[in-house]
């Protein structure tokens, strides 16, 4: 009896042995793909410190590929690094750089391709071509990376995190910086994207295309070509991000074209050339954000209809909102406006004439931008006052009937 327990022990120690493999600059296996070769499924391959000169380092097979003190692999300006084809694969703790660059080819760092239930955390990403890639996945984890690089041309750049055909992912507390665009999104279906940090992009900080049902919160999109676009989706939550600093003569906080049946919520857009640019876009509420600084708080085609703006702070914009119809399909209700001059006799907290926040002054530089040199002027502020009074070239129905008096605290 006591001799069956001592060989199970063994065994049991044997295979211990045989599912974790170690590589190190100068042990036994010396290559991360000889490793993942040799590996059994579920296998957990530990990868000493050092760097490894490697590339389509493919893994078909269920295994945990884990780097100690963050060891190199350097791509050597050569194709993918990193190929997964196998579902629950978990990679983390690497520093992956150089990938391949090219026009016809989506060379990645991390090319992730009909995989479920993985998990790519804690590395981070330099000079690479596209960062994370996945296409046709489900249910994956891209969690704490940092994906960077260096080409400030969008041409011949690629997207730090990008998403194709994907269901069910999440992509938590990542940052991003220098790529096309720092996380895309084409065909995909109920993504959770959540404290991420996506800064100095050439394009967009998040490009939403045809991915529906998703939900973006808590993320921070700065000193972007634009902050985030988010086009041809429907039910798209957009809660409590912070759209900074997106300047430039095609900029925006948040572009927003044909959508539907969405909310934003909470958010926070200072200083961007334009906060929020509406093409398209229905049925969606714009609720409880602060627009502070921006250059226009809110460009709304007259294709745009049946959104509600209620309970929104617009502080110290240069033009609160700009349209190009006379008509008005939109509905403002209970927002706060700093430039609102009206008076309170009841002390209700809301204003007692309604605020029309579109200027003539606005409407002048849509034809006429040279005209912007007389924004301050005290002629241009007494048109303006006219137009509001009696509005003769101004939307007679774009109005909030209840501006608040007071800014709207949190």
């Amino acid at each position: 009896m006591i001799k069956v327990v001592f060989t199970f022990l063994l065994l049991l120690s044997a295979q211990s042995v045989m599912a974790q493999i170690i590589v190190s600059p100068d042990g036994g296996i010396r290559s991360i793909k000889e490793a993942v070769e040799l590996a059994e499924p579920g296998a957990h391959i530990q990868v000493q410190p050092g760097t490894y000169v490697e590339h389509n380092i493919g893994i078909d097979k269920p295994l945990t590929l884990e780097g100690i003190d963050y060891p190199v692999i350097d791509g050597n300006n050569e194709g993918y690094i990193l190929v997964i084809n196998s579902d629950s694969v978990t990679v983390k703790g690497f520093e992956i750089k150089r990938t391949g660059r090219s026009y016809v080819r989506d060379y990645a760092a991390i090319m992730i391709e009909g995989a479920k239930d993985f998990i790519i955390e804690d590395n981070r990403l330099e000079d690479v071509f596209f960062g994370i890639y996945l296409a046709q996945t489900e249910r994956g984890v891209v969690r704490n990376n940092r994906v960077e690089a260096f080409d400030t041309r969008e041409a011949s750049s690629g997207n730090g995190i990008h998403l194709w055909d994907v269901k069910n992912p999440q992509i938590i507390e990542n940052e991003v910086l220098g790529m096309r665009d720092g996380i895309y999104l084409e065909f995909v279906d109920n993504a959770e994207i959540y404290g991420n940090i996506s800064n100095d992009n050439n394009r967009y900080g998040l490009h939403y295309m045809f991915s529906d049902g998703g939900r973006y919160y808590d993320n921070i999109f700065r000193r972007n070509g634009a902050g985030v676009a988010v086009m041809y989706s429907d039910n798209v939550d957009m809660m409590n991000n912070l759209f900074e600093h997106n300047w430039g003569t095609a900029a925006y906080g948040l572009l927003l074209k044909d959508i539907n049946y969405s909310k934003i919520e909470g958010n926070r857009f200072y200083r961007n050339t334009v906060a929020i640019y509406s093409e398209g876009t229905n049925e969606v509420h714009i609720h409880a954000n602060d627009i502070e600084l921006n250059g226009w708080a809110v460009n709304i085609k007259s294709n745009s209809a049946r959104n509600r703006f209620t309970e929104n702070n617009f502080i110290e914009n240069s033009f609160d909102v700009r349209t190009d119809s006379p008509r008005n399909n939109n509905e403002f209700v209970g927002n706060y406006w700093s430039q609102y001059e009206g008076y309170d006799l009841d002390r209700d907290g809301i204003g007692d004439v309604p605020y029309r926040p579109v200027s003539l002054f606005s409407m002048v530089i849509t034809k006429q931008p040279e005209s912007l040199i007389l924004l301050r002027s005290m002629f241009i502020k007494l048109l303006d006052t006219a137009e509001r009074i009696a509005p003769v070239l101004t939307p007679k129905t774009l109005y909030d009937e209840q501006p608040k008096m007071d800014r709207i605290r949190r």
